[in-house]
């Protein structure tokens, strides 16, 4: 890193526009690529961290309402990407679970950023990165507050 120009601090909102239109931009053409929006690839993947939901809990951590979710969870099985089943512990619950893409394409796009962002990571160092992880752990948490704010005022 000696040899990197020092970077102008950009203000705090265009950083965090930039970021975010990237990463949509990023999302939606993965989307693209299995024939879903970039909400519904967010919500498959928010699935695959976290584990079969029902939809109203789907609804909750996407801020979506259930009548989105609902049409969400719809397309996610007619393209074969999540499957609605009976939660093994109560039987009268339903839970939606994801599956894994099968296209290869995605995969690789994955595998694509993934080099990207290791080359990115490398510029960096071990004390940047936990003040980079402080910074994205908080501007997520800050996202998701103002996601449910909006959420909840849309149910008033």
């Amino acid at each position: 890193m000696a040899d990197a120009q020092p970077v102008q601090m950009p203000e705090p909102d265009r950083l965090g526009a930039e970021l975010s239109d990237a990463v949509v931009l990023f999302h939606e053409a993965i989307g693209s690529l299995m024939g879903l929006s970039a909400a519904d690839h967010k919500a498959l993947g928010i699935l695959g961290r976290e584990g079969p939901m029902s939809a109203g809990e789907l609804a909750e951590r996407t801020a979506l309402t259930a009548g989105a979710v609902t049409g969400l969870v719809d397309r996610l099985e007619r393209t074969g990407l999540a499957r609605r089943e009976r939660d093994p512990g109560d039987r009268r619950r339903l839970v939606v679970t994801a599956s894994r893409p099968a296209d290869p394409r995605v995969a690789e796009a994955f595998a694509g950023l993934s080099t990207a962002m290791a080359e990115v990571t490398a510029r960096f160092s071990p004390e940047q990165l936990v003040a980079i992880a402080e910074w994205v752990a908080l501007s997520s948490a800050a996202l998701r507050g103002q996601a449910a704010a909006i959420a909840a005022r849309r149910e008033t």
